[in-house]
Protein backbone atom coordinates (compact mmCIF):
# COMPACT_ATOMS: atom_id res chain seq x y z
CA UNK A 1 0.00 0.00 0.00
CA UNK A 2 2.83 2.42 0.82
CA UNK A 3 4.34 1.81 -2.61
CA UNK A 4 1.09 2.84 -4.29
CA UNK A 5 0.83 5.99 -2.17
CA UNK A 6 4.43 6.87 -2.98
CA UNK A 7 3.81 6.39 -6.69
CA UNK A 8 0.74 8.63 -6.46
CA UNK A 9 2.79 11.34 -4.75
CA UNK A 10 5.39 11.22 -7.51
CA UNK A 11 2.77 11.19 -10.26
CA UNK A 12 0.85 14.22 -8.93
CA UNK A 13 3.62 16.80 -9.51
CA UNK A 14 4.36 15.27 -12.91
CA UNK A 15 0.69 15.55 -13.90
CA UNK A 16 0.55 19.14 -12.65
CA UNK A 17 3.68 20.02 -14.59
CA UNK A 18 2.21 18.44 -17.74
CA UNK A 19 -0.94 20.56 -17.32
CA UNK A 20 1.19 23.69 -17.01
CA UNK A 21 3.10 22.77 -20.15
CA UNK A 22 -0.12 22.26 -22.09
CA UNK A 23 -1.50 25.63 -21.06
CA UNK A 24 1.81 27.38 -21.79
CA UNK A 25 1.73 25.75 -25.23
CA UNK A 26 -1.75 27.17 -25.81
CA UNK A 27 -0.54 30.66 -24.92
CA UNK A 28 2.33 30.32 -27.42
CA UNK A 29 0.15 28.86 -30.18
CA UNK A 30 -2.50 31.57 -29.76
CA UNK A 31 0.06 34.36 -29.71
CA UNK A 32 2.13 33.18 -32.63
CA UNK A 33 -0.99 32.37 -34.67
CA UNK A 34 -2.01 36.02 -34.29
CA UNK A 35 1.48 37.08 -35.38
CA UNK A 36 1.23 34.79 -38.40
CA UNK A 37 -1.92 36.53 -39.65
CA UNK A 38 -0.60 40.00 -38.83
CA UNK A 39 2.81 39.33 -40.38
CA UNK A 40 1.21 37.95 -43.54
CA UNK A 41 -0.78 41.17 -43.97
CA UNK A 42 2.07 43.51 -42.96
CA UNK A 43 4.00 43.47 -46.25
CA UNK A 44 0.85 44.70 -48.03
CA UNK A 45 1.32 47.97 -46.13
CA UNK A 46 4.98 48.02 -47.17
CA UNK A 47 4.08 47.46 -50.83
CA UNK A 48 1.50 50.24 -50.55
CA UNK A 49 4.32 52.73 -49.95
CA UNK A 50 6.22 51.32 -52.91
CA UNK A 51 3.17 52.17 -55.10
CA UNK A 52 1.89 48.58 -55.31
CA UNK A 53 -1.81 48.50 -54.46
CA UNK A 54 -2.70 44.85 -53.79
CA UNK A 55 -5.98 45.47 -51.96
CA UNK A 56 -8.33 45.53 -55.00
CA UNK A 57 -7.22 41.95 -55.71
CA UNK A 58 -7.92 40.78 -52.14
CA UNK A 59 -11.59 41.70 -51.93
CA UNK A 60 -13.80 40.61 -50.26
CA UNK A 61 -11.30 39.23 -47.71
CA UNK A 62 -9.73 42.67 -47.24
CA UNK A 63 -11.67 45.66 -48.45
CA UNK A 64 -9.14 48.42 -47.91
CA UNK A 65 -5.66 49.42 -46.79
CA UNK A 66 -7.14 50.63 -43.51
CA UNK A 67 -8.79 47.30 -42.75
CA UNK A 68 -5.49 45.54 -43.39
CA UNK A 69 -3.56 48.04 -41.29
CA UNK A 70 -6.00 47.63 -38.39
CA UNK A 71 -5.72 43.83 -38.45
CA UNK A 72 -1.94 44.02 -38.71
CA UNK A 73 -1.57 46.42 -35.78
CA UNK A 74 -4.11 44.86 -33.42
CA UNK A 75 -2.95 41.27 -33.90
CA UNK A 76 0.75 42.06 -33.70
CA UNK A 77 0.82 44.77 -31.04
CA UNK A 78 -1.88 43.38 -28.73
CA UNK A 79 -2.92 39.78 -29.32
CA UNK A 80 0.53 38.34 -30.08
CA UNK A 81 2.38 40.15 -27.31
CA UNK A 82 -0.35 39.74 -24.66
CA UNK A 83 -0.67 35.99 -25.11
CA UNK A 84 3.06 35.26 -25.16
CA UNK A 85 3.75 37.55 -22.20
CA UNK A 86 0.84 36.30 -20.10
CA UNK A 87 2.05 32.75 -20.62
CA UNK A 88 5.77 33.28 -20.03
CA UNK A 89 5.48 35.53 -16.98
CA UNK A 90 3.53 32.87 -15.09
CA UNK A 91 5.19 29.71 -16.38
CA UNK A 92 8.81 30.82 -15.94
CA UNK A 93 8.45 31.98 -12.30
CA UNK A 94 6.62 28.74 -11.49
CA UNK A 95 9.52 26.72 -12.88
CA UNK A 96 12.09 28.93 -11.15
CA UNK A 97 10.38 28.64 -7.74
CA UNK A 98 9.41 24.98 -8.33
CA UNK A 99 5.83 25.77 -7.35
CA UNK A 100 2.54 25.05 -9.08
CA UNK A 101 0.83 28.24 -10.25
CA UNK A 102 -2.81 28.91 -9.51
CA UNK A 103 -4.24 27.23 -12.60
CA UNK A 104 -7.78 28.72 -12.39
CA UNK A 105 -6.26 32.22 -12.40
CA UNK A 106 -4.04 31.36 -15.36
CA UNK A 107 -6.92 29.76 -17.26
CA UNK A 108 -9.04 32.84 -16.58
CA UNK A 109 -6.39 34.98 -18.24
CA UNK A 110 -6.31 32.72 -21.28
CA UNK A 111 -10.09 32.48 -21.51
CA UNK A 112 -10.72 36.23 -21.32
CA UNK A 113 -8.06 36.98 -23.91
CA UNK A 114 -9.22 34.18 -26.21
CA UNK A 115 -12.81 35.45 -26.21
CA UNK A 116 -11.55 39.00 -26.72
CA UNK A 117 -9.31 37.96 -29.61
CA UNK A 118 -12.18 36.15 -31.37
CA UNK A 119 -14.41 39.22 -31.00
CA UNK A 120 -11.65 41.45 -32.39
CA UNK A 121 -11.10 39.16 -35.37
CA UNK A 122 -14.81 39.18 -36.16
CA UNK A 123 -15.04 42.98 -35.84
CA UNK A 124 -12.01 43.59 -38.05
CA UNK A 125 -12.58 41.04 -40.79
CA UNK A 126 -16.21 42.11 -41.33
CA UNK A 127 -14.81 45.60 -42.14
CA UNK A 128 -16.90 47.30 -39.48
CA UNK A 129 -13.98 48.41 -37.32
CA UNK A 130 -11.14 49.82 -39.41
CA UNK A 131 -10.14 52.14 -36.55
CA UNK A 132 -6.43 51.20 -36.54
CA UNK A 133 -4.56 49.86 -33.52
CA UNK A 134 -4.89 53.15 -31.63
CA UNK A 135 -8.73 53.16 -32.05
CA UNK A 136 -8.85 56.95 -31.64
CA UNK A 137 -12.37 58.34 -31.32
CA UNK A 138 -14.36 59.68 -33.07
CA UNK A 139 -13.47 56.91 -35.55
CA UNK A 140 -16.06 54.33 -34.59
CA UNK A 141 -16.04 50.54 -34.72
CA UNK A 142 -18.54 47.90 -33.73
CA UNK A 143 -19.23 46.87 -30.10
CA UNK A 144 -17.43 43.60 -30.86
CA UNK A 145 -14.20 45.54 -31.33
CA UNK A 146 -14.38 47.58 -28.12
CA UNK A 147 -15.65 44.78 -25.91
CA UNK A 148 -13.08 42.43 -27.45
CA UNK A 149 -10.34 44.92 -26.64
CA UNK A 150 -11.74 45.29 -23.12
CA UNK A 151 -11.61 41.53 -22.49
CA UNK A 152 -8.14 41.27 -23.98
CA UNK A 153 -6.88 44.06 -21.71
CA UNK A 154 -8.51 42.66 -18.57
CA UNK A 155 -7.22 39.18 -19.37
CA UNK A 156 -3.66 40.48 -19.68
CA UNK A 157 -3.90 41.97 -16.17
CA UNK A 158 -4.95 38.71 -14.50
CA UNK A 159 -1.47 37.01 -14.49
CA UNK A 160 -0.31 39.53 -11.88
CA UNK A 161 -2.45 37.72 -9.30
CA UNK A 162 -0.84 34.41 -10.24
CA UNK A 163 2.73 35.72 -10.03
CA UNK A 164 2.17 37.54 -6.72
CA UNK A 165 0.61 34.36 -5.32
CA UNK A 166 3.72 32.40 -6.35
CA UNK A 167 6.00 35.04 -4.83
CA UNK A 168 4.04 35.15 -1.56
CA UNK A 169 4.09 31.38 -1.15
CA UNK A 170 7.82 31.20 -1.88
CA UNK A 171 8.69 34.01 0.53
CA UNK A 172 6.57 32.38 3.25
CA UNK A 173 8.64 29.22 2.83
CA UNK A 174 11.93 31.16 2.54
CA UNK A 175 11.77 33.98 5.12
CA UNK A 176 14.43 36.65 4.81
CA UNK A 177 15.45 35.70 1.28
CA UNK A 178 15.13 37.93 -1.76
CA UNK A 179 12.80 37.04 -4.60
CA UNK A 180 14.59 34.98 -7.29
CA UNK A 181 15.43 37.04 -10.37
CA UNK A 182 12.94 35.78 -12.97
CA UNK A 183 10.07 36.03 -10.49
CA UNK A 184 11.18 39.53 -9.51
CA UNK A 185 11.35 40.70 -13.12
CA UNK A 186 7.98 39.13 -13.94
CA UNK A 187 6.34 40.76 -10.91
CA UNK A 188 7.80 44.18 -11.75
CA UNK A 189 6.57 43.89 -15.35
CA UNK A 190 3.04 42.95 -14.35
CA UNK A 191 2.85 45.62 -11.63
CA UNK A 192 3.85 48.20 -14.23
CA UNK A 193 1.15 46.85 -16.53
CA UNK A 194 -1.44 47.03 -13.74
CA UNK A 195 -0.88 50.79 -13.59
CA UNK A 196 -0.49 51.20 -17.34
CA UNK A 197 -3.63 49.33 -18.35
CA UNK A 198 -5.80 51.59 -16.18
CA UNK A 199 -5.79 54.27 -18.90
CA UNK A 200 -7.04 52.11 -21.77
CA UNK A 201 -9.40 50.20 -19.47
CA UNK A 202 -10.97 53.50 -18.33
CA UNK A 203 -11.25 54.73 -21.91
CA UNK A 204 -12.91 51.50 -23.02
CA UNK A 205 -15.23 50.84 -20.09
CA UNK A 206 -16.31 54.42 -19.34
CA UNK A 207 -16.25 55.99 -22.79
CA UNK A 208 -16.04 53.63 -25.79
CA UNK A 209 -18.02 50.54 -24.73
CA UNK A 210 -21.26 52.43 -23.92
CA UNK A 211 -20.73 54.71 -26.94
CA UNK A 212 -20.47 51.70 -29.28
CA UNK A 213 -23.76 50.33 -27.89
CA UNK A 214 -25.54 53.62 -28.51
CA UNK A 215 -25.98 54.32 -24.79
CA UNK A 216 -24.18 57.63 -25.32
CA UNK A 217 -24.35 59.60 -28.54
CA UNK A 218 -21.09 61.55 -28.36
CA UNK A 219 -17.47 61.04 -27.38
CA UNK A 220 -14.66 63.40 -26.34
CA UNK A 221 -11.73 62.71 -28.71
CA UNK A 222 -9.00 64.46 -26.70
CA UNK A 223 -9.90 62.70 -23.43
CA UNK A 224 -9.90 59.42 -25.32
CA UNK A 225 -6.46 60.11 -26.79
CA UNK A 226 -5.04 61.09 -23.41
CA UNK A 227 -6.34 57.97 -21.67
CA UNK A 228 -5.06 55.86 -24.55
CA UNK A 229 -1.53 57.26 -24.23
CA UNK A 230 -1.63 56.73 -20.47
CA UNK A 231 -1.42 53.10 -21.60
CA UNK A 232 0.07 53.57 -25.05
CA UNK A 233 3.53 54.62 -23.90
CA UNK A 234 4.16 52.08 -21.11
CA UNK A 235 2.71 49.33 -23.31
CA UNK A 236 6.01 49.59 -25.17
CA UNK A 237 7.66 48.31 -21.99
CA UNK A 238 5.02 45.64 -21.52
CA UNK A 239 6.27 44.42 -24.89
CA UNK A 240 9.92 44.98 -24.07
CA UNK A 241 10.29 43.87 -20.44
CA UNK A 242 9.48 40.19 -21.16
CA UNK A 243 12.24 40.34 -23.79
CA UNK A 244 14.52 41.78 -21.08
CA UNK A 245 13.59 38.79 -18.89
CA UNK A 246 15.06 36.51 -21.51
CA UNK A 247 18.09 38.72 -22.17
CA UNK A 248 18.99 38.82 -18.48
CA UNK A 249 17.87 35.39 -17.28
CA UNK A 250 18.55 33.03 -20.18
CA UNK A 251 20.74 34.54 -22.89
CA UNK A 252 24.00 34.68 -20.87
CA UNK A 253 23.66 30.96 -20.07
CA UNK A 254 22.75 30.07 -23.66
CA UNK A 255 25.77 32.02 -24.89
CA UNK A 256 28.07 30.05 -22.58
CA UNK A 257 28.59 32.57 -19.78
CA UNK A 258 26.93 34.17 -16.77
CA UNK A 259 25.03 37.34 -15.94
CA UNK A 260 27.58 39.72 -14.45
CA UNK A 261 25.20 41.38 -11.98
CA UNK A 262 21.85 40.28 -10.61
CA UNK A 263 21.26 43.61 -8.75
CA UNK A 264 21.67 45.59 -11.98
CA UNK A 265 18.95 43.48 -13.59
CA UNK A 266 16.63 44.25 -10.68
CA UNK A 267 17.46 47.96 -10.84
CA UNK A 268 16.63 48.00 -14.55
CA UNK A 269 13.15 46.58 -13.95
CA UNK A 270 12.44 48.84 -10.99
CA UNK A 271 13.43 51.90 -13.02
CA UNK A 272 11.31 50.78 -15.98
CA UNK A 273 8.38 50.36 -13.61
CA UNK A 274 8.78 53.93 -12.36
CA UNK A 275 10.00 55.84 -15.43
CA UNK A 276 7.71 54.35 -18.07
CA UNK A 277 4.47 55.49 -16.45
CA UNK A 278 4.21 59.30 -16.12
CA UNK A 279 5.52 60.30 -19.57
CA UNK A 280 2.88 59.14 -22.08
CA UNK A 281 1.92 62.75 -22.84
CA UNK A 282 5.04 63.05 -25.02
CA UNK A 283 2.94 61.25 -27.66
CA UNK A 284 0.69 64.32 -27.62
CA UNK A 285 3.29 67.04 -28.14
CA UNK A 286 1.35 68.21 -31.22
CA UNK A 287 -2.08 68.01 -29.58
CA UNK A 288 -3.99 71.18 -28.64
CA UNK A 289 -5.12 72.00 -25.12
CA UNK A 290 -1.97 70.90 -23.28
CA UNK A 291 0.11 73.72 -21.82
CA UNK A 292 3.57 74.09 -23.43
CA UNK A 293 5.23 74.00 -20.01
CA UNK A 294 3.67 70.59 -19.32
CA UNK A 295 4.85 69.33 -22.70
CA UNK A 296 8.36 70.56 -21.96
CA UNK A 297 8.43 68.89 -18.54
CA UNK A 298 7.16 65.60 -19.95
CA UNK A 299 9.69 65.73 -22.81
CA UNK A 300 12.45 66.12 -20.23
CA UNK A 301 11.12 63.29 -18.05
CA UNK A 302 10.92 61.03 -21.10
CA UNK A 303 14.71 61.02 -21.36
CA UNK A 304 14.84 59.28 -17.96
CA UNK A 305 13.70 56.05 -19.65
CA UNK A 306 17.09 55.93 -21.37
CA UNK A 307 18.77 55.19 -18.01
CA UNK A 308 17.55 51.58 -17.59
CA UNK A 309 18.32 51.01 -21.27
CA UNK A 310 21.91 52.16 -20.71
CA UNK A 311 22.22 49.91 -17.64
CA UNK A 312 20.97 47.02 -19.78
CA UNK A 313 23.42 47.80 -22.58
CA UNK A 314 26.43 47.76 -20.26
CA UNK A 315 25.31 44.80 -18.11
CA UNK A 316 24.35 42.54 -21.00
CA UNK A 317 27.25 43.71 -23.16
CA UNK A 318 29.68 42.68 -20.43
CA UNK A 319 27.81 39.40 -19.87
CA UNK A 320 28.06 38.53 -23.56
CA UNK A 321 31.71 39.56 -23.64
CA UNK A 322 32.36 37.24 -20.70
CA UNK A 323 30.63 34.42 -22.60
CA UNK A 324 32.51 35.15 -25.82
CA UNK A 325 35.91 35.22 -24.10
CA UNK A 326 35.13 31.94 -22.34
CA UNK A 327 34.56 30.53 -25.82
CA UNK A 328 38.03 31.66 -26.92
CA UNK A 329 37.28 35.11 -28.32
CA UNK A 330 40.16 37.58 -28.28
CA UNK A 331 40.63 41.27 -29.02
CA UNK A 332 38.06 44.05 -29.20
CA UNK A 333 35.50 42.18 -31.31
CA UNK A 334 36.76 38.60 -31.20
CA UNK A 335 34.50 37.85 -28.23
CA UNK A 336 31.49 38.97 -30.32
CA UNK A 337 32.27 36.71 -33.27
CA UNK A 338 32.98 33.84 -30.84
CA UNK A 339 29.37 33.82 -29.59
CA UNK A 340 27.37 30.71 -30.64
CA UNK A 341 25.88 32.22 -33.78
CA UNK A 342 24.76 28.80 -35.02
CA UNK A 343 22.34 28.60 -32.10
CA UNK A 344 19.15 30.18 -33.53
CA UNK A 345 17.91 31.25 -30.10
CA UNK A 346 21.15 33.11 -29.32
CA UNK A 347 21.36 34.62 -32.82
CA UNK A 348 17.77 35.86 -32.62
CA UNK A 349 18.26 37.58 -29.27
CA UNK A 350 21.67 39.12 -29.98
CA UNK A 351 20.39 40.55 -33.28
CA UNK A 352 17.31 41.81 -31.44
CA UNK A 353 19.53 43.59 -28.91
CA UNK A 354 21.61 45.20 -31.66
CA UNK A 355 18.48 46.45 -33.39
CA UNK A 356 17.11 47.90 -30.18
CA UNK A 357 20.09 50.25 -29.97
CA UNK A 358 18.72 52.05 -33.03
CA UNK A 359 15.19 51.86 -31.66
CA UNK A 360 16.30 53.61 -28.48
CA UNK A 361 18.05 56.34 -30.46
CA UNK A 362 14.93 56.93 -32.55
CA UNK A 363 12.81 57.02 -29.40
CA UNK A 364 14.83 59.98 -28.13
CA UNK A 365 13.91 61.84 -31.34
CA UNK A 366 10.21 61.00 -30.86
CA UNK A 367 10.24 62.26 -27.29
CA UNK A 368 12.02 65.52 -28.08
CA UNK A 369 9.83 68.63 -28.06
CA UNK A 370 11.61 70.10 -31.10
CA UNK A 371 12.50 67.05 -33.19
CA UNK A 372 9.05 65.53 -32.86
CA UNK A 373 7.78 68.44 -34.95
CA UNK A 374 9.74 67.01 -37.89
CA UNK A 375 8.80 63.33 -37.63
CA UNK A 376 5.30 63.49 -36.11
CA UNK A 377 2.72 61.47 -38.06
CA UNK A 378 5.26 60.54 -40.74
CA UNK A 379 6.47 57.08 -41.68
CA UNK A 380 9.34 57.65 -39.22
CA UNK A 381 6.94 56.65 -36.41
CA UNK A 382 5.96 53.16 -37.67
CA UNK A 383 9.58 52.71 -38.71
CA UNK A 384 10.49 53.22 -35.05
CA UNK A 385 7.77 50.82 -33.84
CA UNK A 386 8.98 48.12 -36.18
CA UNK A 387 12.51 48.35 -34.80
CA UNK A 388 11.25 48.06 -31.22
CA UNK A 389 8.25 45.71 -31.06
CA UNK A 390 8.59 44.41 -34.63
CA UNK A 391 12.25 43.43 -34.30
CA UNK A 392 13.66 43.61 -30.75
CA UNK A 393 10.59 42.07 -29.09
CA UNK A 394 9.38 39.79 -31.86
CA UNK A 395 12.80 38.31 -32.62
CA UNK A 396 13.37 37.68 -28.92
CA UNK A 397 10.05 35.84 -28.68
CA UNK A 398 10.96 33.89 -31.82
CA UNK A 399 14.29 32.97 -30.23
CA UNK A 400 12.53 31.91 -27.03
CA UNK A 401 10.22 29.65 -29.02
CA UNK A 402 13.20 27.75 -30.42
CA UNK A 403 13.88 26.21 -27.01
CA UNK A 404 10.45 26.62 -25.40
CA UNK A 405 8.67 24.39 -27.92
CA UNK A 406 11.15 21.50 -27.50
CA UNK A 407 10.93 22.02 -23.73
CA UNK A 408 7.13 21.98 -23.72
CA UNK A 409 6.49 19.21 -26.26
CA UNK A 410 9.50 16.94 -25.89
CA UNK A 411 10.10 17.27 -29.65
CA UNK A 412 13.31 18.48 -31.25
CA UNK A 413 13.43 21.73 -33.20
CA UNK A 414 12.21 20.94 -36.71
CA UNK A 415 15.23 22.49 -38.46
CA UNK A 416 17.94 24.57 -36.78
CA UNK A 417 19.21 25.67 -40.20
CA UNK A 418 15.81 26.93 -41.32
CA UNK A 419 15.34 28.59 -37.92
CA UNK A 420 18.59 30.50 -38.47
CA UNK A 421 17.52 31.44 -41.99
CA UNK A 422 14.20 32.79 -40.70
CA UNK A 423 15.96 34.92 -38.09
CA UNK A 424 18.46 36.43 -40.51
CA UNK A 425 15.73 37.08 -43.09
CA UNK A 426 13.60 38.77 -40.43
CA UNK A 427 16.55 40.89 -39.28
CA UNK A 428 17.50 41.92 -42.83
CA UNK A 429 13.93 42.49 -43.97
CA UNK A 430 12.96 44.55 -40.95
CA UNK A 431 16.19 46.55 -41.12
CA UNK A 432 15.62 47.43 -44.78
CA UNK A 433 11.95 48.19 -44.17
CA UNK A 434 12.63 50.38 -41.12
CA UNK A 435 15.48 52.22 -42.82
CA UNK A 436 13.14 53.09 -45.67
CA UNK A 437 10.35 54.17 -43.31
CA UNK A 438 12.64 56.40 -41.23
CA UNK A 439 14.20 57.90 -44.35
CA UNK A 440 10.85 58.53 -46.07
CA UNK A 441 9.58 60.15 -42.87
CA UNK A 442 12.31 62.77 -43.10
CA UNK A 443 10.84 63.68 -46.50
CA UNK A 444 7.45 64.17 -44.83
CA UNK A 445 5.76 61.03 -46.21
CA UNK A 446 2.68 60.57 -43.98
CA UNK A 447 2.01 57.45 -41.99
CA UNK A 448 -1.27 55.57 -42.33
CA UNK A 449 -1.84 56.80 -45.88
CA UNK A 450 -3.22 54.70 -48.75
CA UNK A 451 -0.74 56.29 -51.13
CA UNK A 452 -0.92 53.51 -53.74
CA UNK A 453 -4.59 54.36 -54.33
CA UNK A 454 -3.44 57.55 -56.03
CA UNK A 455 -2.97 57.57 -59.82
CA UNK A 456 0.66 56.75 -60.58
CA UNK A 457 1.36 60.22 -61.96
CA UNK A 458 -0.03 61.83 -58.82
CA UNK A 459 1.90 59.44 -56.57
CA UNK A 460 5.12 60.29 -58.43
CA UNK A 461 4.42 64.00 -58.24
CA UNK A 462 3.74 63.96 -54.47
CA UNK A 463 6.19 61.28 -53.28
CA UNK A 464 8.80 61.18 -56.03
CA UNK A 465 11.37 62.89 -53.81
CA UNK A 466 11.21 59.85 -51.50
CA UNK A 467 11.21 57.29 -54.31
CA UNK A 468 14.29 55.33 -53.22
CA UNK A 469 13.44 54.99 -49.50
CA UNK A 470 9.89 53.96 -50.42
CA UNK A 471 11.28 51.25 -52.70
CA UNK A 472 13.33 50.05 -49.70
CA UNK A 473 10.10 49.83 -47.71
CA UNK A 474 8.57 47.54 -50.32
CA UNK A 475 11.70 45.39 -50.66
CA UNK A 476 11.90 44.96 -46.89
CA UNK A 477 8.26 43.85 -46.82
CA UNK A 478 8.84 41.17 -49.46
CA UNK A 479 11.84 39.82 -47.53
CA UNK A 480 9.68 39.65 -44.42
CA UNK A 481 7.20 37.41 -46.24
CA UNK A 482 10.03 34.94 -46.77
CA UNK A 483 11.08 35.22 -43.12
CA UNK A 484 7.51 34.61 -41.96
CA UNK A 485 7.13 31.51 -44.12
CA UNK A 486 10.45 30.05 -42.92
CA UNK A 487 9.71 30.72 -39.26
CA UNK A 488 6.27 29.10 -39.31
CA UNK A 489 7.57 26.00 -41.04
CA UNK A 490 9.90 25.64 -38.05
CA UNK A 491 7.28 26.65 -35.48
CA UNK A 492 4.50 24.29 -36.56
CA UNK A 493 6.96 21.64 -37.72
CA UNK A 494 8.45 21.57 -34.23
CA UNK A 495 5.01 21.42 -32.60
CA UNK A 496 3.66 18.55 -34.66
CA UNK A 497 6.49 17.00 -36.68
CA UNK A 498 9.69 17.24 -34.67
CA UNK A 499 11.45 14.08 -33.60
CA UNK A 500 11.10 13.02 -30.00
CA UNK A 501 13.95 14.25 -27.79
CA UNK A 502 15.75 11.52 -25.88
CA UNK A 503 16.58 13.93 -23.07
CA UNK A 504 14.31 16.71 -21.77
CA UNK A 505 15.09 20.32 -22.70
CA UNK A 506 15.53 22.33 -19.51
CA UNK A 507 14.96 26.06 -19.10
CA UNK A 508 18.41 27.71 -19.26
CA UNK A 509 18.22 29.74 -16.04
CA UNK A 510 21.46 31.69 -15.83
CA UNK A 511 24.04 31.90 -13.07
CA UNK A 512 25.56 35.14 -11.74
CA UNK A 513 29.01 36.55 -11.26
CA UNK A 514 27.47 38.94 -8.71
CA UNK A 515 24.29 37.71 -7.05
CA UNK A 516 21.80 39.53 -4.80
CA UNK A 517 23.11 38.07 -1.54
CA UNK A 518 24.43 40.88 0.63
CA UNK A 519 23.46 43.58 -1.86
CA UNK A 520 21.85 46.58 -0.16
CA UNK A 521 20.45 47.68 -3.54
CA UNK A 522 18.73 44.31 -4.05
CA UNK A 523 17.30 44.50 -0.53
CA UNK A 524 15.81 47.96 -1.15
CA UNK A 525 14.36 46.95 -4.52
CA UNK A 526 12.59 44.00 -2.87
CA UNK A 527 9.83 46.40 -1.74
CA UNK A 528 7.89 46.21 -5.00
CA UNK A 529 4.48 47.30 -3.64
CA UNK A 530 5.77 50.59 -2.17
CA UNK A 531 7.64 51.26 -5.42
CA UNK A 532 4.41 50.64 -7.31
CA UNK A 533 2.47 52.94 -4.98
CA UNK A 534 5.02 55.73 -5.48
CA UNK A 535 4.79 55.24 -9.25
CA UNK A 536 1.00 55.53 -9.12
CA UNK A 537 1.20 58.81 -7.21
CA UNK A 538 3.75 60.23 -9.65
CA UNK A 539 1.57 59.15 -12.59
CA UNK A 540 -1.51 60.83 -11.11
CA UNK A 541 0.55 64.00 -10.53
CA UNK A 542 1.67 63.96 -14.18
CA UNK A 543 -1.80 63.41 -15.67
CA UNK A 544 -4.06 65.55 -13.51
CA UNK A 545 -2.79 68.85 -15.01
CA UNK A 546 -3.47 67.41 -18.46
CA UNK A 547 -6.87 65.83 -17.84
CA UNK A 548 -8.53 68.40 -15.57
CA UNK A 549 -8.76 71.16 -18.25
CA UNK A 550 -10.15 68.62 -20.73
CA UNK A 551 -12.90 67.57 -18.31
CA UNK A 552 -13.68 71.21 -17.56
CA UNK A 553 -14.03 72.06 -21.26
CA UNK A 554 -15.29 68.92 -22.94
CA UNK A 555 -15.66 68.66 -26.70
CA UNK A 556 -18.20 66.09 -27.88
CA UNK A 557 -18.14 64.55 -31.35
CA UNK A 558 -20.41 62.03 -33.07
CA UNK A 559 -18.96 58.77 -34.30
CA UNK A 560 -17.52 58.48 -37.80
CA UNK A 561 -17.17 55.30 -39.82
CA UNK A 562 -14.91 56.52 -42.60
CA UNK A 563 -13.82 53.20 -44.09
Amino acid sequence: MSVVIGAEREAAPAMAWAAQKRLMSLFLIAGFSALMIGAAIGPLQALNYADVNAYPFLRPVLESYYEGLTIHGVLNAYVFTFFVTSGLLVYLPARELELEPNMPIWWTSFGLMAIGAVMLLYAMFDNSSSVLWTFYPPLKGSPYFYFGMTLLTLGSMVPLAGVMDLRTRWKRANPGKGTPLVTYMSAATLLMWLLAALGAAAELIIELDPWSLGLTKHVDPIIGRTLFWWTGHPIVYFWLMPAYVSWYAFLPREAGGKLVSDPMARLTFALLLVFSMPVGTHHQLQDPGIAPVIKAIIAGLTLSVALPSLITAFTLGLSLEYAGRRRGGRGWIGWFTALPWKNPSVAAQVLAMITFIFGGAGGIVNGSFQLDNIVHNTTWIPGHFHITVGTAVTMTFMGLSFWMIPHLTGRALFSRKLALISIWLWFIGMSVFSLGMHWAGLFGVPRRAWVSELPHSEYTHVYGVAHFPLILVGVGGVILWGATAAFYVVFFGSLFGGKRNETPVHIPFTEFLAGPEGSRLAAILEYLWPITGLTFLVTIAAYLPVLIPFFQHQTFAPGWMVW
